[in-house]
């Protein structure tokens, strides 16, 4: 029967003191990244398993799930917030809100660890392999919403119909009679952004055989949508109708700027379709169509599937898929 491995196995393995390896392994103490990250490897590699009583709070024996983001000061993130607080509340959880620092030294993967917490929802971020596996090995369940990778590397997923949602903004633009075409490209081209796409294009293929379409592509911001969106609105001839379906609502203000630049109207000229349904589409002038993609629910049902996993459900590794719709507004 081979040996139990043992703390001080993974300590020599990773050339540290047993001390270092049990604050790296605990979540404890002030230790470089780096120095962490060749413990967990070492401890991975040996097949090491903690006592839980060892130190730190066992995954799950706190009653909440952590909601990590790249960022918590824009539309997005409150409507995420706002759908897994509500969906914690119902399952008797509390919300922590985690933000993801793209600096060397962020910790937040030993911070949950630390914190016991029943499960953590990733939204919008492409976490690290050693960074997933610091929340993994401490066996705290996983789900990504709207991965930014087509694969999620096992864990369960909560994502939206982005390419049937782009597939009805080509039919509703060539139904309104756009003679002309645009789709306004995010890059770097996300799982969702490349299904937008291509679901915009095999839209336009059914719906208007051979028409024109353009492709410009801006860094998911709306300023940088303006300046992609110029030389096409400069470019449109007298009775040109230009149909444009930009890839999120932010891109879709930056067209409308676009198109006050140039003279040019909407929707005599230029019409715009976005997508998210965030709440500053409605506010745009004239009101943006957009698709809608249910980014509450979407956040709730994330929530949800932890609170089912830490009462003994398993987490399935196939998508949850919830529908987006086309809400039909004054930009078309």
């Amino acid at each position: 029967m081979p040996a139990r491995v043992t703390l001080v196995d993974v300590a020599t393995e990773a050339g540290v003191s047993v001390g270092t390896a049990s604050r790296a392994l605990s979540g404890r103490g002030d230790l470089a990244p780096a120095t962490r990250r060749r413990v967990l490897a070492a401890a991975r590699g040996l097949g090491y398993t903690r006592d839980p009583s060892a130190g730190g709070r066992p995954a799950g024996t706190a009653r909440l799930v952590d909601l990590v983001l790249g960022s918590y000061h824009n539309a997005y993130s409150d409507e995420v917030t706002a759908g897994a607080r509500s969906a914690a509340a119902a399952a008797g959880y509390d919300l922590v809100l985690t933000e993801e620092r793209d600096t060397p030294d962020d910790d937040w993967p030993m911070r949950i660890r630390r914190r016991g917490s029943a499960g953590v929802v990733l939204g919008l971020i492409s976490p690290t392999a050693s960074q997933l596996a610091a929340i993994t090995d401490a066996e705290i369940p996983v789900v990504l919403m709207d991965p930014q990778a087509e694969t999620s590397r096992g864990l369960a997923s909560v994502r939206t119909t982005d390419r049937d949602g782009a597939f009805g903004a080509a039919t509703h633009l060539a139904e309104r009679g756009a003679t002309r075409f645009a789709i306004v490209l995010g890059s770097p081209p996300f799982r969702y952004g490349r299904a937008r796409n291509a679901g915009f294009r095999e839209g336009l293929r059914m719906a208007a055989p051979g028409a024109d379409l353009a492709a410009v592509q801006a860094d998911w911001s709306g300023a940088a949508a303006r300046e992609a969106a110029l030389p096409l609105l400069r470019g449109l001839r007298a009775g040109d109708r230009l149909g444009v379906f930009a890839c999120t609502d932010e891109m879709a203000a930056g067209v409308y700027a676009a198109a006050a630049a140039t003279g040019r109207r909407i929707p005599d000229d230029v019409l715009v379709v976005g997508f998210d349904d965030l709440r500053g589409a409605r506010w745009l002038t004239p009101p943006l169509t957009t698709v809608r993609q249910p980014i509450r629910e979407m956040a709730a049902a994330a929530v949800t599937a932890l609170a089912d996993a830490a009462a003994g459900a398993a987490l399935a590794p196939s998508p949850i898929v919830l529908p987006t719709q086309l809400i039909e507004r004054g930009s078309t």
